[in-house]
């Protein structure tokens, strides 16, 4: 059991009464302290105590004990840390309450962050406009029970950002919170202050160029802050110039964690799942006159008339995701015999009917 506890300086990175119920399991040695993990690189670390931030690395039996588990530290997770030598360890690893998982280009699960109140789905009001990358944001938030709220950047920018605001919702059914705002203008910490409560934790995600570090040195008002670079103009994405999740504290006591650009966003969620995240739509799926209705060509389906085509197009994508990640390799390479054997005969009619 840890020595000591400062609970007044760990609340205000954001520890919770459900960490501490949680951490009181943890196999500690006397002297061990409990720290945040505001960065990761690779093997290397750096953990806050409350007043300061430390280097670490992870001690070898936790890094071994994570990898069997395919699970790895990420920012925001809290550990044990203990000073051996002239270095200090993360020993232990205190259950996340809630953590974001991605799958790779592999299908492996990647954890982003752990230990959230709020996500920051940040959107260009621009040309990185996109509905449908922004169901994917939703998802994957959703899926790990912490509270969206969608952030239109660049809204200075924008011939009518209202009329942005209002597609989001249109989009989403006024289930999400939506604002409009410039990141670079100080009335954007104002107008985000309902969520920037002490001890409170949240996570920037979006695009390249979105504006994620822009509006973390906003709201932080460190100078000099996180690097940010231009956009391309022909679709205002970004360069990555953020490559690293790092946490940042802010003046009224809410943590920000900001991070890089995702390249591809494949969720970690079978169809159930994703059912109860795309509640709009399982709420009226039972008002079909099919049972088995999919809401795409059959006739009395009660779904297409009031969802938005877009947001159905991506019901429907992400489901075909996760019946992929549930199939077995045999069965994924017995569906591209089928799509292989579907192309040859439809290029053979073709060349019958060419004569």
């Amino acid at each position: 059991m840890f020595d000591s506890i400062d609970f007044e300086a760990l609340r205000g990175i954001g520890l919770t009464q459900a960490l501490v119920a949680q951490m009181f399991n943890l196999s500690t040695e006397p002297g061990d302290r409990l720290m945040r993990i505001t960065e990761v690189q690779r093997d290397r670390l750096r953990l806050h105590d409350g007043q300061a931030e430390h280097g670490a690395q992870v001690w070898p039996t936790l890094r071994l004990g994570l990898q069997m588990q395919g699970d790895s530290l990420v920012v925001g997770d809290w550990v044990a840390a203990r000073d051996a030598g002239d270095c200090c360890w993360a020993v232990a690893r205190v259950p996340p309450t809630n953590r974001l998982v991605r799958r790779d280009s592999s299908g492996q699960r990647q954890g982003l962050v752990s230990n959230v109140d709020t996500a920051l789905l940040v959107m260009g009001a621009g040309l990185d406009f996109n509905l449908r990358r922004l169901d994917r944001y939703l998802a994957l938030v959703q899926l790990a029970g912490v509270t969206p709220l969608v952030v239109l950047s660049k809204a200075d920018l924008c011939a009518d950002p209202g009329a942005r605001v209002e597609a989001v919702r249109h989009h989403v059914s006024g289930s999400v919170d939506v604002l409009a705002l410039n990141g670079l203008d100080h009335h954007a910490a104002e107008a985000l202050e309902p969520w920037l409560g002490a001890g409170r934790t949240l996570v920037l995600l979006g695009s390249s160029g979105a504006g994620k570090s822009t509006l973390t040195n906003t709201l932080t008002g460190l100078p000099g802050g996180q690097s940010t670079g231009g956009v391309r103009n022909g679709d205002e994405r970004g360069r990555h110039t953020t490559t690293a999740r790092s946490l940042h504290r802010c003046p009224g006591g809410a943590c920000i964690i900001d991070t890089p650009g995702l390249r591809g966003l494949q969720l970690d969620a079978d169809e159930a799942q994703l059912d109860a995240v795309f509640d709009d739509i399982s709420r009226l799926a039972p008002a079909c006159r099919f049972r088995d209705c999919r809401h795409e060509a059959e006739p009395g389906c009660a779904v297409r008339p009031a969802v938005p085509a877009s947001r159905l197009l991506s019901y429907h994508k992400l489901q075909r995701e996760a019946q992929r990640h549930e199939m077995t390799i045999l069965e994924r390479h017995q569906q591209l015999a089928e799509w292989k054997a579907r192309g040859r005969a439809a290029r053979e009619v073709g060349r019958a009917k060419r004569g």
